[in-house]
């Protein structure tokens, strides 16, 4: 199989194309990004499987011309709202398979909204397969998968958890902070109450978590709140929800938010200032995740034997928060949903969620047995 990795020597990029390279069934993986040099250096850390291009996704026509020399797209390029669209048409037109870590809301609608051209061209598109989204929608998954019957889902992560990436591997501005600031910024769509609504992010919600009680979380603009109603249609809420090391972290994030919403600062010297107070926030203590929340999980409710029930799934926080940056959770969960396609084990066809159906939670968990990582639940009446 022929591998097309947009963005592949990029901070998030990096780690799935460092994945794929241990993949016996690839023949070829193009790396491309804007910046040629970047792309062909990368490239030379591998096999001569690999090679490295300077490609402009923006210019469709020879995105096309180097997508159909190739079976499938894992595309990290962002930012999303503006990239993600116009690549996902042009792989459906082109024919090949595609794989994303998408975290914009709005384009996700746009993009799940392409299934019947994905179909008709025998394209399997699954978007958002990163951390939040991505291994949170599959966290999610198991735990509605324990349930009869299911009202509420909420994925969750702990914003101290999500350790920016070194400038060796990031330069400049993160990319990450730009749009975790935007997706705090304006209205963000979720469902509640059996129907999407808009509202303002970092509203504060009270949630019960299984053997852990009763925590604050606050409301994001992740597109786990959209997809998760897409694909179950019983649904009455579908949140998805950041909690931070402390409480004046929160209101920190608030005031910069005000301040960008005000426009008395650009979104570039938000995401700056939001990108040293990721550093500053820093990774919590184990002690600190076991008694709190943990650093990403899926918290289903409904109902079990007639009874109301809670669920929620997790990983082990300890390796999560002290082992992977924020490219690492985000890059590698992408190739291990190309192994599975690899394997036969991602058959169907169509634009899917990571919920979607398109990935059996139990074929993708044990992939992380490669990585220090393990899957824990815990679930009360």
């Amino acid at each position: 199989m022929k591998v097309l990795a947009l963005g592949g020597s990029g901070g998030m990029g990096r780690f799935s194309t460092f994945a794929i390279s241990s993949y016996p069934n690839i023949s070829k993986v193009t790396i491309a990004d804007l910046n040629e040099a970047n792309a062909i250096d990368y490239a030379n850390r591998f096999d001569d499987r690999f090679t490295g291009i300077g490609l402009d996704v923006s210019d469709s026509v020879n995105l096309e011309n180097v997508m159909r020399d190739h079976d499938v797209v894992l595309n990290t390029t962002g930012p999303f709202f503006k990239f993600g669209v116009p690549i996902l048409k042009s792989a459906i037109k082109c024919k090949c398979h595609y794989f994303d870590i998408c975290d914009d809301w709005e384009p996700t609608i746009e993009m799940l909204n392409l299934n019947e051209e994905a179909f008709k061209n025998n394209v399997t598109a699954i978007i958002g397969l990163g951390a939040s989204p991505g291994i949170s929608n599959l966290l999610g998954l198991k735990a509605i998968n324990e349930l009869d019957s299911v009202d509420s889902i909420i994925t969750g992560w702990d914003m101290s958890s999500a350790k920016p990436e070194d400038e060796s591997s990031q330069a400049g501005t993160n990319a990450a902070m730009e749009h975790a600031l935007q997706q705090i910024s304006g209205e963000i769509k979720v469902y509640k109450d059996d129907e999407y609504k808009m509202t303002k992010p970092l509203e504060k919600i009270d949630i019960h978590y299984p053997g852990r009680g009763s925590h604050n979380v606050y409301v994001f603009g992740h597109p786990e709140a959209v997809t998760f109603p897409h694909h179950f249609n019983n649904l009455k809420e579908s949140l998805n929800a950041c909690h931070g090391s402390s409480q004046s972290d929160i209101y920190i994030i608030k005031i910069l938010r005000w301040l960008v919403d005000s426009k008395l600062i650009s979104f570039k010297r938000g995401a700056s200032i939001l990108e040293w107070l990721e550093r500053k926030i820093g990774t919590p203590s184990i002690e600190k995740q076991i008694k709190g929340l943990p650093a990403i999980y899926g918290l289903a409710s409904g109902t079990k034997n007639q009874k109301n029930a809670t669920v929620a799934v997790t990983l082990s926080e300890d390796e999560l928060t002290n082992t992977w940056g924020m490219g690492a959770i985000t890059g590698f969960p992408l190739a291990f949903g190309l192994k599975l396609l690899l394997e036969n084990k991602i058959d169907q066809k169509g634009v899917f969620a990571p919920e979607g159906g398109a990935i059996n939670p139990d074929d993708f968990f044990p992939l992380l047995t490669d990585y220090p990582l393990t899957v824990s639940k815990s679930w009360e009446d």
